[in-house]
């Protein structure tokens, strides 16, 4: 996936997270490779290759402690010497496309008054395309301009870039195809940590707990994945992941990706929010708990 020669790099600043990414750095590297203008590798402390591998692309490599995705992202926009306008964001485990280098090329050099792209991300499970259940195409905001772009540093598990003004859906494919996580063990491990985060994120509460408003046709998908977020958090415990699995898999053609598709959607789509119901369903007990506790001791103490 190495990129064709030009003449020039096309004026974008890649920047890439890393921690322990020595098997998936190399691919994503290359697909921006003599492309942009400037490569930043932003390291949390790498102990393996990471660095190393970095380095022999070319990138600049700066280091910085890792709290959470969104406050790195945070951290990097706002500290990096960036020098172009625009920038592309990706993860690690994420490779481009040839038409998404080519047409990112073309609207930088022709031009618009747009400050953001989405691109659409081509999910890879355990070596296969997940092409139905809803979850492809997902448009994902990967390219904006540095002046116009925030970032919510108070999200736990993910991070969302916001961009004032308008943005553009773009036809170009990034791939994410993640190779630590070719060990099953690996991938729940890593969700069952999220799993944690993300019910802490909800009982805090925040916009998802708000009353959702209606979907409309000129929404941005972030905007879209807002209001399906606030609906979900109205939902019942429990029931949801089953009500999801069931859009997912059955209503979404979900059974079209096969075995490795049945195994990815019962995962992400029911055991993981399930995980995230009980840790949900415990943190509002132990806080009732508490609330009781503290009562007690007012009662015992007037």
């Amino acid at each position: 996936m190495t990129p064709s020669p030009r003449s020039r790099p096309v004026p974008v600043s890649v920047v890439v997270l890393t921690f322990n990414e020595e098997r998936n750095l190399g691919a994503c590297l290359e697909s921006v490779a003599g492309w942009a203008a400037g490569v930043f590798v932003v390291d949390s402390g790498s102990t393996d290759t990471t660095v190393a591998i970095a380095r022999g692309h070319g990138a600049r490599i700066v280091s910085n402690p890792f709290v959470t995705h969104a406050r790195q992202w945070r951290w990097a926009l706002e500290t990096l010497p960036l020098t172009t306008e625009w920038v592309l964001a990706l993860d690690a485990d994420q490779q481009v496309t040839a038409q998404l280098r080519d047409e990112i090329a073309d609207l930088v050099a022709r031009g618009t008054d747009a400050n953001g792209g989405f691109v659409k991300r081509r999910q890879v499970f355990r070596g296969r395309w997940i092409k139905h259940g809803g979850y492809y195409p997902k448009y994902l905001l990967k390219l904006f301009r540095r002046a116009a772009v925030s970032v919510d540093d108070t999200e736990l598990v993910d991070h969302h870039f916001t961009v004032r003004g308008r943005s553009l859906k773009l036809q170009g494919d990034v791939i994410e195809d993640n190779r630590n996580e070719a060990e099953i063990a690996t991938w729940i491990a890593k969700h069952n940590r999220y799993a944690v985060l993300q019910a802490r994120q909800e009982v805090t509460g925040g916009a998802s707990a708000m009353a959702p408003k209606p979907f409309a046709l000129a929404d941005s998908p972030d905007t879209r994945v807002r209001r399906m977020k606030q609906v979900w958090a109205r939902l019942p415990l429990f029931v949801r992941p089953c009500l999801y699995f069931v859009y997912r898999y059955i209503v979404r053609l979900g059974f079209l990706d096969g075995r490795e598709g049945f195994v990815f959607h019962v995962l992400q789509a029911f055991w993981y929010r399930l995980l995230v119901d009980i840790n949900i369903a415990e943190l509002r007990a132990a806080a009732r708990f508490e609330a009781s506790e503290r009562d007690k001791v007012g009662i015992s103490n007037p």
